[in-house]
């Protein structure tokens, strides 16, 4: 695609501006700008702005008020689903984007102008990240009853009650009876709609049971999972949505003696990685220390995947067991044949093993401590021993 190709060609330096996290947060600032513009507009006369200042009728930016907010509402959606790397919400919100560009130069205002130029810059940015937003939808056949159900009720008492609208008192169009079904199936009931037949009531009692039915489904199927997902999160676990962020980061694959000061190195640097091991017995212990860990084999696929190794910006394999550790090289470079993998090897003789594996440098601590010990205590320089010992056969 033209996006992708145009962000090979960015600088390292651009390539670190223009992520996940970028286009994320770009999102929500569009989000939030329009709706405070779309509730200006509404609730406050503005000094008209712009090259279209004295031209938009006044009905027209008041229904752009009212319609900015609610597309900026729209837009927090669409900027939670791209920050779960769905490919829908890249489509929902790269479609919301030049809506709130035109909603902005529509209202005329002052206020109008930060929206407009950043909601126009925040479409290179998706068209660059395209690739990374590969997540289809998936709802459960749970989750489609749910908003089915939804759905479903509000149909039934729209279409009912504009039907019977010669027995209530202040139905008189569609969106009238549309009005009456929301407040009345959410319990909310104004009561400035009313039955006056024996009829009508009985109906307004069927949208209430099952309004508050349907009400209760869809919480409970949609809104569960969403819930969950933040208690997985409070207890230390990473979410789908933490993984899909992940971008330019150390994966460290197993955990063993040799991996702790690894894990304690990368934790003091500030530096964003990944811990993927079935070693059950530290993963609590890592997590409590904040760091995030997949708790899986460190030699399948799928936990590699999801915890996008392709965007990876090195690999660390160092456990004290030299022949699982081969298996993490295999898979990992098989999965990111371009991205930087260095192992420790226990056993020095199994140094050359895992560069056949598929390792960039081999370091074998044995050899390493050997060569410190010896300069040390003929007191020799030290300066160039770690890189002379990584670039040694």
């Amino acid at each position: 695609m033209v996006g992708e190709a145009l962000f090979e060609r960015l600088p390292d330096n651009w390539k670190r501006i223009v992520t996940v996290r970028a286009a994320v947060g770009l999102a929500l600032t569009v989000a939030l700008l329009s709706v405070v513009t779309g509730v200006l507009q509404i609730g406050q006369e503005t000094v008209e702005y712009g090259l279209l200042a004295g031209r938009v009728p006044d009905a027209v930016q008041r229904a752009v008020g009212f319609t900015g907010a609610l597309t900026g509402f729209l837009m927090v959606a669409s900027a939670l689903a791209l920050r779960r790397g769905l490919r829908a919400g890249w489509w929902a919100t790269l479609i919301l984007m030049p809506v709130t560009a035109i909603q902005g130069l529509l209202q005329v205002s002052q206020y109008s102008l930060p929206l407009v130029v950043l909601s126009l810059l925040t479409i290179p940015f998706l068209l660059f990240t395209r690739k990374r937003f590969d997540q289809g939808l998936s709802l459960t056949t749970t989750q489609l009853a749910a908003g089915g159900a939804l759905v479903g009720v509000q149909a039934y008492g729209t279409f009912g009650a504009y039907a019977l609208r010669e027995d209530f008192d202040g139905i008189e169009n569609i969106l009238d009876a549309f009005y009456f079904t929301l407040i009345t199936s959410s319990t909310v009931g104004y009561g400035d709609i009313g039955p006056e037949s024996h009829e009508a009531v009985l109906f307004t009692m069927t949208v209430v049971v099952l309004g508050v039915a349907s009400f209760g489904i869809a919480i409970g199927a949609l809104v569960g999972p969403a819930i969950q997902a933040r208690i997985t999160k409070t207890l230390g676990k990473m979410t789908d949505s933490q993984l899909e962020l992940l971008e330019d980061h150390i994966l460290v694959l197993g955990y063993g003696e040799l991996t702790e000061p690894i894990v304690d190195e990368l934790a003091n640097s500030g530096r964003e990685f990944v811990v993927v091991t079935n070693n059950r017995d530290v993963t609590p212990e890592l997590t409590d220390r904040g760091i995030a860990v997949i708790a899986a084999n460190p030699s399948d696929e799928e936990p590699l995947q999801r915890a996008k190794i392709g965007r990876a910006s090195a690999i660390l394999v160092a456990t004290n067991r030299d022949a699982e550790d081969a298996l993490a090289i295999l898979t990992a470079r098989q999965l990111a044949p371009d991205t930087r993998i260095v192992a420790a090897a226990t056993d020095r003789e199994n140094t050359q093993k895992l560069k056949h594996a598929g390792a960039d440098t081999v370091i074998s601590p044995s050899v390493l401590g050997g060569h410190l010990l010896v300069r040390s205590a003929l007191g020799s320089d030290e300066s160039d021993l770690i890189e002379q010992i990584i670039g040694s056969d």
